[in-house]
């Protein structure tokens, strides 16, 4: 069998539909499917990135069409390194909720894990679809998976979340399909390739009206201010391994749609400060809030949110250095923020409430999970010698480059923020006077693998960052050669 980008969508799909009828084979089939499915995606990303290595960008046709007629899927360094992210990184979550609430009935498991793998097949279409009506279906594909993961519990909080989740998000959907009308009318296709060869004919005002409504939409999926308003109540009612999804799956999907929109297909002055700005204000108010949350889970979902406006930043400022940077945090935000989720979950549970306040000296209670959680918030704040110290300083050293030096302030004054309520929350966990009753929620074997497997990358690619920056610098070296991409997807097909 010959491995192709299409494996990568159309093996969770099928496990999706497939897991009703699997379950009546065998209970546990629900739980395992998945699995098994993204361990094979996990595949796919090597031997693809191997080929990508070896004799360049992969364009694989659907349904006989060639490009820029028919539908192609496209993997190139850039795209290939993120979706190679998101496969590793949902098996990895998958591997930390196997068994996840065993409380719950086989057909809320199984409604729970279809799902998971629709958001993770829509995540990894977004990502590297050639089209962008076929981002528009992927983008739906995860909204649904996602508001209905928010109400997963159906609690009043989590319909509540739920709902707000789709509001906002019928709103996305309708500004993005506006924008691809006002494309298509415009350049006569839907193909990115295409699109971005013909825009410069498109007259100035109509490319600005069709931006304006893909900003929007794809600001809400990027989690960008003023329109991250779904985000909170979404990561911190939806189950944990979902808030980790969202924190290292679909949050790097809906910032790679707005990035290779405005990267690839537009040619609008002035869009990169946009980015730029916006991503600071994002950046700024995110972590303001995150400082007076007493929910853990929300706090979590604010620095979050912090994170991918640091992320936006790097992408505005738009050299190769920043491109670089952004990648790299893009990388290490889902490795960490998911270990922050996961370890955070086990405090959760073993507390009356989701309160800060009741961490105190949890620490003798769960002591491998507080270790844990202490080294993703240093790596997180960006501390060495962990990993999430060097995609920061390549952000700082870039706006260094650019003169930049109010973002560099910005930055500064944002981490000593991150310092403020990150230390926080770990000094009540490891020094304050130990209250409650022991942890009756002790984590899973498979948990404690899941978790040390990030814990180990942190250390790891803090220590010696070579073993990944070789990738990065050619996921960003792609990003940046329009002209290339252009030119392989005509020529191509």
């Amino acid at each position: 069998m010959v491995i192709t980008p299409v494996h990568y969508i159309i093996a969770p799909l099928i496990a999706a539909f497939a897991i009703p009828l699997l379950t009546k084979i065998h209970k546990d089939a629900a739980r395992v499917v998945p699995g098994i499915v993204l361990f094979y995606n996990v595949i796919v990303s090597f031997v693809l990135m191997k080929h990508i290595r070896e004799h360049g960008m992969i364009s694989e046709v659907l349904a006989g069409w060639q490009a820029p007629w028919g539908i192609n899927l496209v993997v190139t360094p850039f795209t290939g390194y993120l979706a190679s992210m998101v496969s590793i990184l949902g098996f990895i979550i998958w591997l930390y909720g196997f068994r996840f609430k065993r409380t719950l009935k086989g057909g809320e498991i199984k409604f729970y894990e279809i799902l998971q793998m629709m958001m993770i097949a829509g995540s990894i279409g977004i990502i590297i679809t050639g089209d962008i009506f076929n981002l528009f279906v992927f983008i739906e594909i995860v909204g649904i998976s996602a508001f209905s993961l928010t109400a997963f519990y159906r609690s009043r909080d989590g319909a509540e979340a739920g709902f707000k989740y789709l509001l906002i998000g019928g709103f996305a959907s309708a500004f993005l399909l506006l924008g691809i009308i006002i494309i298509y009318t415009q350049t006569g296709s839907l193909n990115m390739a295409q699109i971005a060869e013909r825009m410069p004919d498109v007259p100035q005002q109509m490319k600005i009206i069709a931006l304006i409504f893909f900003l929007v939409a794809l600001g809400i999926e990027a989690e960008m201010f003023p329109l991250n308003g779904w985000a909170p109540d979404a990561y911190s009612q939806a189950p944990t391994p979902t808030s980790a999804t969202f924190a290292a799956v679909v949050s790097v999907a809906g910032v790679y749609a707005l990035i290779r929109v405005v990267y690839t297909m537009f040619d609008v002055e002035g869009v990169n400060n946009y980015l730029m700005i916006m991503g600071f204000v994002s950046m700024l108010i995110a972590e303001i809030a995150a400082i007076s949350q007493k929910n853990l889970k929300r706090m979590l979902a604010y620095s979050s949110m912090g994170q991918i406006g640091l992320v936006l930043i790097a992408f505005g400022i738009g050299s190769k250095l920043a491109v670089f940077g952004a990648l790299f945090l893009m990388l290490n935000h889902g490795v960490i923020k998911s270990l922050l989720f996961m370890t955070g979950s086990y405090f959760i549970y073993n507390t009356e409430d989701k309160k800060i306040k009741s961490l105190n000296g949890i620490y003798k209670k769960l002591p491998f999970v507080s270790f844990l959680f202490g080294l993703g918030a240093l790596a997180l704040i960006g501390f060495p010698p962990f990993s999430g110290f060097w995609s920061k300083f390549y952000i700082l050293m870039s706006a260094a480059d650019e003169k930049y030096i109010f973002l560099i302030i910005g930055i500064l004054l944002v981490t000593v923020i991150e310092l403020t309520y990150y230390l926080r929350v770990v000094g009540r966990i490891f020094f304050a006077k130990e209250e409650g009753e022991p942890a009756s929620h002790k984590p899973s074997v498979n948990a404690i693998i899941a978790m040390s497997s990030l814990a180990l990358f942190i250390i790891v690619i803090g220590v010696y960052p070579d073993l990944i920056m070789p990738h990065i610098q050619s996921a960003a070296e792609a990003l940046l050669d329009k002209s290339n991409y252009i030119q392989q997807i005509l020529s191509l097909n």
